[in-house]
């Protein structure tokens, strides 16, 4: 019901107004200005409170100021909710020119004279675009070679005994890997290592090695899902110089003797863990055939090989076979390679775990620790490890890789 009669008395209010504004159509600017208070911001003003509390109201108040005043008025008494402010807050915050009778235009000449200062405009011209269409590059090549050396001396009165000695090892790895970043991959791999060592108590040879390993292992995928592949692996090894122990001239090792070539079919595993700190690949494969090959005739049975007269001193066995070699970084400075390989023909079984842990001193200065535990029951038994074998050396040298 408030809401009704609210709504008829705005009504009224702008009929009346209407009709102030049909009789005084032709006014002057300071009639002009008493609009303000009906459409600015709702406000008290003490003049209007004067106008109907004044004896003397309205004698110097023209017929549309009252208008006004009266419909302001009416507003205060019923709904004063709606006043938001008062004339003295609105004469604090300033006060209306009343002396500006004609609109302010804007001085055009200074915005010609900026024109005229301006650089003409560069007509657009078609420059002729060329277009650089980059080969991929598929292949990826890398390099790593180190140079250690170490040395123990022990004096002849060493309550332990034992004796001086000098050796130095050399490694050098050459990849070169193919990637159609699609779906197939070529991974070439080429391993050299030679380490040679000199024994004073050793009066037949001056020299003789303690690390010589030539390998190959090549790869061939076609991408089956995400890090899986389908995978073909070839791996051959073989050595450089004849291996000899103290004091002996007897042969027990030879370039080509004995020479291991591994082809395998099956899956390999692309590894990327531990926000890439952990890197390599695993390959399984199930259907593997191990050739193994003897040059000299008198290696062959320590070998596991049976000589026939007439015949290559080589022995064929099928079976499977698991190769893992990875690489763990677990800072700049200390770094984990590890290469783990498992045959087995169901009739023999070799494995091989291979452990370098590398100690980066400087930029091109690294310490390295070699842990190999290898199992071979093709071997002749040992009396006390079976057919167990183990290396171990420690080193300090020279790493460049790129």
């Amino acid at each position: 019901m408030q809401l009704m009669r609210f709504m008829r008395k705005l009504i009224l209010f702008f009929v009346a107004l209407g009709a102030c504004l049909v009789s005084h159509a032709q006014t002057n600017s300071t009639a002009r200005s008493s609009f303000y208070p009906l459409f600015g911001p709702l406000t008290f003003y003490h003049s209007v409170a004067q106008n109907h509390l004044s004896l003397t109201a309205g004698q110097s108040d023209e017929e549309l100021s009252k208008e006004v005043s009266n419909a302001l008025m009416r507003v205060y008494l019923n709904r004063p909710d709606l006043v938001s402010f008062s004339e003295n807050e609105m004469n604090a915050s300033g006060q209306l020119r009343e002396d500006l009778e004609k609109p302010i235009q804007q001085q055009v000449a200074i915005l010609d004279e900026a024109n005229d200062s301006l650089p003409e405009a560069v007509p657009e011209t078609e420059a002729p675009m060329e277009v650089v269409i980059e080969k991929p590059q598929f292949w990826k090549f890398l390099f790593d070679g180190s140079l250690q050396f170490m040395q123990n001396y022990v004096s002849d009165n060493w309550y332990k005994g034992g004796e001086s000695n000098y050796s130095a090892v050399g490694a050098l790895t050459l990849e070169a890997n193919y990637d159609n970043k699609s779906r197939w991959k070529w991974d070439n791999k080429l391993e050299m290592k030679l380490g040679l060592q000199t024994s004073p108590s050793d009066s037949v040879n001056k020299f003789k090695s303690n690390e010589d390993l030539i390998r190959y292992t090549g790869k061939v995928g076609l991408q089956a899902v995400s890090r899986w592949y389908y995978a073909l692996q070839v791996l051959a090894y073989t050595q450089f110089m004849p291996g000899r122990k103290s004091n002996t001239k007897k042969v027990f090792s030879d370039f080509v003797s004995p020479l291991t070539v591994n082809v395998g079919l099956g899956m390999d595993y692309k590894v990327e863990a531990l926000n890439k700190r952990l890197t390599g690949t695993v390959n399984i494969s199930p259907f593997g055939l191990d050739y193994r090959y003897v040059d000299r005739e008198n290696l062959a049975k320590s070998f596991g090989i049976k000589v026939d007269e007439g015949h290559l001193h080589s022995n064929i066995a099928f079976g499977s076979s698991l190769t893992a070699s990875l690489e763990w970084k677990f800072n700049d400075i200390i770094s984990w390679k590890t290469r783990l390989y498992f045959f087995t023909s169901y009739n023999r079984v070799q494995a091989e775990w291979e452990n370098t842990f590398t100690l980066r001193v400087a930029k091109f200065i690294t310490a390295n620790l070699f842990l190999y535990p290898r199992f071979d029951d093709a071997n002749n038994r040992d009396d006390k490890l079976g057919y167990w074998q183990f290396k171990e050396y420690s080193s300090l040298g020279f790493a460049y890789s790129f």
